[in-house]
């Protein structure tokens, strides 16, 4: 059996962790704490969001893949003060899934210039859809995050085990594809529901 590292990255609040505990077959491992009233000029959200703790360090968890392949899966903090932690997290990974979230599409620019400059590792970019809810088309997100056209972009709701199974094979996919060029590496975009 091999393993392989994913990273599950983004912004505060793009679904890291909910994405981990969806599809993690082992308890997840998460550093979660309470969001305080002192904390709410540094980690802003919108009025009206749910969000009630953040990640401090990393969310971890397992998957198996079939009987040939184990996921290991580590999801970064999303929050600027903690993204010195991000090349620790992102070292032996085999690819990286960076989540977004098109209702506030500027927390996503930090993770993607992240893996545009500073990483080296193959990437990918998914939408979450927040409720299921697709708001903009995927041409028009790429457009505005100024994706290179290697990039595949997705989109899936990651609250469901399936979904983030179908985004993980994804990058495992992509990972393999830029680990082995081909004469036509064309750009990959898909909707899972």
């Amino acid at each position: 059996m091999s393993s392989a590292k994913i990273v599950i990255a983004g912004g505060f609040g793009v679904g890291k962790t909910t994405a981990v505990g969806a599809i993690s077959e082992i308890p997840p491992i998460k550093t979660e704490s309470w969001m305080t009233a002192a904390a709410t000029q540094i980690d802003k959200l919108d009025p009206g969001a749910e969000k009630t703790t953040t990640t401090v360090a990393m969310d971890f968890g397992r998957v198996t893949i079939d009987d040939a392949l184990v996921l290991y899966l580590f999801g970064t903090p999303g929050q600027p003060r903690f993204w010195p932690m991000w090349d620790d997290l992102v070292r032996g990974a085999v690819g990286a899934l960076v989540l977004v979230d098109t209702r506030n599409l500027e927390l996503s620019f930090p993770a993607i210039n992240y893996f545009e400059h500073d990483a080296q590792v193959p990437w990918l970019v998914c939408v979450n859809l927040f409720d299921g809810v697709t708001l903009h088309s995927l041409d028009d997100v790429r457009e505005a995050l100024s994706l290179p056209p290697h990039v595949p972009l997705i989109a899936t709701d990651v609250r469901f085990r399936r979904n983030v199974a179908q985004a993980l094979l994804a990058v495992v996919d992509h990972a393999y594809a830029s680990a082995t060029p081909t004469p036509d590496s064309s750009t990959q975009e898909a909707q899972f529901a």
